[in-house]
């Protein structure tokens, strides 16, 4: 049996765009009473806020939607462009028409810009006297963040509303309004709660390839069941998408959250999670070479002496990407990952040497005692004399190597460094005789 899902053509994921800001979904904390975005839909007077809105999120998570639901409630002219086709010519084409409308008509023009990170300096430029007059009413969206993406005298005329990805509940409530409502699937096919997870799972948060996962379901099972209504099952929705959405930017926030989720999972010792950022990243397209210096840093920051192999496998894991390359270099960085975050943890050294940095850099440099220097004259007038470790049948002597030297090294109970918990502080006696 065939049938038609399509209304004139519009994809799933258009025809149910939000028509008000009530029927955005998952984004209570953006647009709770009195936030900017409720007070900018509400109609335009002379006493309406004319701030100018950047919209900051993921893709799929409504920005578009938000953009078009409070022009339309406002009742303000809408114009859509994108910064990755429009240039300085048409932008001031537009900010002039929006010009002419407000002064002959009294109507405020809303100018959606997507992707404005896009746009360069010189374009972002063009926007500022329109904006800090009134010009049009800016709503701008990215998915980088603004503070790296956006020119800050367009950012302080701007007020920032952070979008989040959709809760996977959010999600399954968008599928299965989807399902019954007339602009969307009109009832006419069905689904399995096994088949809506899955759709839920691949989206990543993302409403718009909910959508687009579910019509593909959807025509694949009109178009070979003979029931009525037909039921989207688990294999309909893997014939249409074999993979889930892999969120990843190399270049953005993205990277940035992930790796730094991924160093404090092994630093936590959760193997399994740290596991699954490393699939994340690798999957993203991430440069593993990149992951791989994290783990050389993490080995000596993190784990240091409580177990000084760890340091070893990770600068092997680095050297065995190198060599292989990918996709097999995914095997020892994933071994390398595993071993570090089951390895005992102490930062005793990263603490130490972060000290003693801090003591030279506000001024403790005591003169190295003669004895130590290299230099014969100033050896030969001196009174000191070295003392060789080695002539010592326990190979340690006390000796100042260092006047006043605070105790920068405090060893941690953990893995190989508890046995010097005990050891250090004999050393220490011995040296300084105290």
């Amino acid at each position: 049996m065939s049938q038609s899902l399509f209304s004139g053509g519009a994809p799933l994921a258009a025809r149910m765009r939000p028509r008000s800001l009530d029927e955005v979904i998952g984004q209570d904390k953006a647009l709770l009473p009195g936030s900017p975005l409720q007070i900018l839909a509400k109609a335009d007077t002379e006493n309406s806020s004319h701030t100018s809105i950047l919209l900051w999120g993921p893709p799929g998570t409504g920005k578009t939607s938000i953009a078009k639901a409070v022009a339309s409630s406002s009742g303000r002219r809408f114009v859509e462009l994108s910064a990755v086709s429009t240039g300085v010519k048409e932008l001031r084409d537009v900010i002039e028409k929006a010009k002419v409308d407000q002064e002959t008509y009294g109507v405020t023009t809303i100018v959606f810009l997507d992707e404005i990170h896009r746009f360069s300096k010189a374009q972002q430029d063009a926007l500022l006297p329109s904006v800090e007059s009134g010009g049009i009413l800016l709503i701008a969206a990215t998915t980088e963040n603004p503070s790296f993406a956006v020119i800050a005298p367009l950012l302080s005329r701007s007020l920032l509303v952070r979008l989040e990805s959709l809760s996977q509940a959010a999600i399954a409530d968008l599928v299965r309004k989807a399902l019954v409502e007339p602009r969307g699937l009109g009832s006419k096919v069905g689904i399995d709660e096994a088949a809506l997870q899955r759709i839920v799972e691949l989206s990543g948060g993302d409403a718009r390839r909910a959508l687009t996962v579910l019509e593909a379901a959807a025509s694949r099972v009109m178009e070979l069941s003979d029931s009525s209504p037909a039921v989207i099952g688990l294999d309909d929705v893997g014939a249409s998408l074999e993979s889930a959405l892999v969120r990843y930017d190399r270049d953005g926030d993205q990277h940035y959250d992930t790796i730094s989720a991924f160093i404090k999972s092994v630093r936590g010792s959760d193997a399994d999670a740290a596991i699954h950022y490393l699939a994340r990243m690798l999957e993203g397209g991430e440069d593993p070479r990149f992951i791989a210096r994290r783990l050389i840093l993490l080995a000596s920051e993190d784990i240091g002496l409580a177990d000084p192999t760890a340091l070893s496998i990770a600068v092997a894991a680095h050297e065995s990407v190198a060599l292989i390359g990918m996709p097999e270099g995914r095997i020892p960085l994933a071994e390398a990952t595993i071993y570090l975050a089951l390895a005992p943890k102490s930062n005793s050294a990263y603490l130490a040497i972060n000290q003693a940095m801090e003591d030279v850099k506000n001024g403790f440099s005591p003169t190295i005692p003669a004895s130590l220097r290299s230099n014969y004259l100033a050896k030969s007038e001196s009174s000191e004399v070295y003392k060789y470790p080695h002539d010592d049948p326990n190979f340690v002597v006390g000796q100042v190597y260092v006047q006043d030297v605070p105790e920068y090294f405090t060893p941690k109970s953990s893995g190989f460094e508890k046995a010097l918990v005990d050891r250090w502080p004999a050393l220490r006696r011995i040296i300084r005789g105290k």
